[in-house]
């Protein structure tokens, strides 16, 4: 072994040769013990990763499942067994005392011929086989059966302790992330619409079966960093999958460990029953004892596995994994739908402040991710408004990248290879991807649920001097492009389908708003059990409720006074909920009105807004404008044009007030002048009779940015 191994990393050695080489030794080595066959079996490890030339290559399904049932080897001799064994570390001076004593038999023939005399001498010297003897027998002996006596008295004369440690070179942790990490590269350059893909989802219980058995065996150790590090990779092999997905993935990996290939079965024996019994002439043999299944597998807590692992990782793991384990944490709470879990964890670990400065680009995508799933948790839940706050800042553009479910390949693109190379090693495997379907569509429908009363409440504006308030500026460009559209076909994509029922509650069809929206075919992604009824009934009483309230917006100035009956007709509420929306209006003062008991109506008040509050309503407007081109400004500074959900600088309420530039009322155009000075532009804008005020020559009226 050892000649073989001192081969390695020469010019002109195959690398296969010396694998081949080194699993034929590890076969001879079963019989000598554990003691030689792990040191044995480590090298056959080590030099199946050899195989690689560079980077970018990853072990073949063949190759790794030889790595992986190795690896198996070492942690069943070593933990399987009553007789428990222990991995030491072997020296760099214990392999240079090794190289010396394989390199002793030569070195004594070597100096037999030196001290004999001419070169026919040397010859003969050199030729003779060296004759030794057991100094216990007296019996002559091969130098191999030397070396064999002078382990077994090294093996008798240690204490049981030492007698258990085995040293070895490598490390078994270090293996399995190697391990870990090939099988993920593998999963990112097989295409994923291929059955190669499928079949090689089957090797991950394998792997996760491998990385608990070996952090079993580092607990048992009282390795605390590489029994965390081990359970963190197990996390990231459990955190993204649903139950009800997980227990099927299992049964199927107990199916084919039971039964092999379901395609290498007999037809009769999958589709047949044993009701024929084992007449021959009525049934094909295979398919007198049914269709195989598998009796029973571990139920298995998901929940209590992921809480156990995440709590050992925050004990005894380093600082990056921690992070990860919270995020992973987080994801698998709200995939679940336990979204008050999830959010107090995320508020108490303070990910959210810090994770910029982390300066790991895969932990960053883990945030995204984790992110974008806590939004769909909130959306499944009709919490609309946090499920926006979550989805807006990673759908405001480039959600691809932000989520490495794909690489830009624009023209203009102006990344080096080596950044495209190194996007393209951190890109999420398929079947974690996040379907974007349906993440725009719990986005703009939450998007539209919030602005499109806020729409409606600014298209009143100018007859009660409400103030436009913008909540999602993504939603507002693509309205604003559907509306300019000359010609609108029938709805052929989610984002169709979302803007012509955005069109049919501005006219109060809740009916038809309820229809396109609650058949989206990317409901049926959405795992759990009866998951689509659930958001079908939720997204009925939402559309009901901002239906009723953007009626009450668009034509409470056209009314003296509404029913409530007639209003609960309408939309098909009963009157004790219609009343409580209602009210809560009255109280935020966004509908001007009172309740007139005796008649259950709603008596509409008409405001016109007072000389002052017309001047205090245009002063808020141009504050509004000198934000808005600041904005700008910073944003061509940076590089982000277009729209942007949320800004810095906005209002009280956390939004950034757009406005209308000019304020209408009675028909003229009341501005100051000139008013904004160098700052943001000029924010009001020229009076009915000429220049409406003196320009302002100081530098005060805006700041500069």
């Amino acid at each position: 072994m050892n000649e073989i191994v001192a081969s390695r990393g020469r010019r002109g050695t195959d690398t296969k040769s010396i694998l081949r080489n080194l699993e034929g030794i590890s076969r001879l080595a079963i019989r000598f013990g554990p003691r030689v066959e792990i040191p044995i079996l480590m090298h056959v490890v080590t030099a199946m990763f050899d195989l690689q030339r560079n980077i970018d290559d990853f072990l073949d399904t063949p190759t790794w499942n030889s790595c992986a049932s190795y690896l198996g080897r070492i942690i069943d001799v070593i933990d399987g067994s009553e007789e428990k064994w222990t991995l030491g570390t072997l020296t760099a001076e214990d392999v240079e005392e090794d190289m010396l004593a394989a390199a002793g038999a030569k070195g004594g023939k070597m100096k037999a011929a030196a001290g004999a005399g001419g070169a026919a001498g040397a010859l003969d010297a050199v030729a003779a086989d060296e004759k030794l003897v057991n100094p216990e027998t007296g019996e002559p002996e091969t130098a191999d059966e030397r070396a064999e006596r002078i382990r077994i008295e090294k093996e008798a004369a240690m204490t049981p302790e030492e007698f258990h440690t085995i040293p070895v070179i490598g490390s078994t942790s270090m293996f399995m992330s190697r391990l870990d990490e090939e099988y993920n590269k593998s999963l990112q350059r097989i295409s994923p619409h291929t059955p190669e893909y499928v079949v090689r989802l089957r090797d991950e219980a394998k792997l996760v079966d491998l990385l608990a058995k070996f952090q079993a065996y580092f607990v048992r150790i009282d390795s605390k960093p590489e029994a965390a590090e081990l359970a963190q990779l197990r996390i990231e092999h459990i955190y993204y999958k649903h139950d009800t997905i997980a227990k099927q993935v299992a049964r199927a990996a107990a199916f084919h460990d039971q039964f092999g290939e379901a395609s290498m079965l007999h037809p009769a024996c999958i589709e047949g029953d044993d009701t024929a019994g084992s007449d021959d002439s009525k049934a094909h043999p295979a398919a007198a004892s049914g269709k195989p299944t598998v009796e029973s597998i571990e139920d298995v807590d998901y929940k209590i596995l992921m809480f156990d692992l995440c709590t050992y990782v925050y004990d005894n793991g380093t600082d990056r994994s921690k992070t990860r384990a919270m995020l992973c944490h987080i994801f698998h709470h709200a995939n679940h739908d336990r979204f008050y879990e999830a959010r107090d964890l995320l508020l108490m670990s303070h990910i959210q402040e810090t994770i910029s400065m982390s300066g790991d680009v895969e932990t960053q995508i883990l945030f995204n991710r984790m992110m974008v799933t806590l939004g769909l948790s909130a959306f499944r839940l009709g919490k609309i408004w946090e499920a926006h706050n979550c989805l807006s800042d990673i759908c405001a553009g480039r959600v691809r990248e932000l989520l490495a479910q794909g690489v830009s390949t624009g023209r203009f693109s102006d990344k080096t290879p080596e950044q495209e190379k190194a996007e393209k090693r951190r890109q999420v495997p398929f079947h974690q991807h996040v379907n974007l379907d349906l993440l725009e569509a719990c986005h703009l429908i939450s998007a539209m649920l919030l602005e499109l009363p806020n729409m409606a409440a600014a298209g009143d504006g100018d007859a009660s001097g409400r103030r436009n308030r913008i909540i999602s500026r993504t939603f507002r460009k693509h309205y604003d492009i559907y509306n300019r559209q000359v010609f609108t076909g029938p709805p052929e994509q989610t984002r169709d389908y979302i803007m012509c029922a955005t069109k049919a509650m501005e006219k109060g069809d809740w009916r038809e708003a309820t229809s396109l929206l609650s058949n989206l075919e990317v409901w049926s992604l959405v795992p759990g059990e009866d998951i689509v009824e659930k958001i079908g009934k939720m997204l009925l009483e939402k559309i009901k409720l901002e239906g009723l309230r953007t009626y009450l917006f668009t034509y409470s100035s056209q009314y003296d006074s509404l029913s409530l009956s007639q209003l609960c007709g309408m939309f098909d509420m009963d009157k004790t909920e219609a009343h409580s929306i209602i009210s809560k209006m009255m109280i935020n003062r966004d509908l001007h009105a009172s309740w007139d008991q005796p008649t259950d109506t709603i008596v509409v008040r008409k405001t016109d807004a007072s000389p002052l509050q017309v001047l205090a309503l245009q002063f808020a407007e141009k504050a509004a404008s000198l934000v808005e081109a600041n904005e700008r400004l910073m944003d061509a500074k940076s590089g982000t044009y277009g729209f942007r959900e949320e800004g810095r600088f906005g209002d009280r309420d956390g939004q950034r007030g757009g406005g209308q530039r000019y304020h209408r009322s009675g028909g003229q155009r009341h501005g100051g002048g000139r008013g904004g000075g160098r700052g943001g532009g000029r924010g009001g804008g020229r009076g009915s009779g000429g220049r409406g005020g003196q320009r302002r020559t100081g530098r005060g009226g805006g700041n500069r940015r």
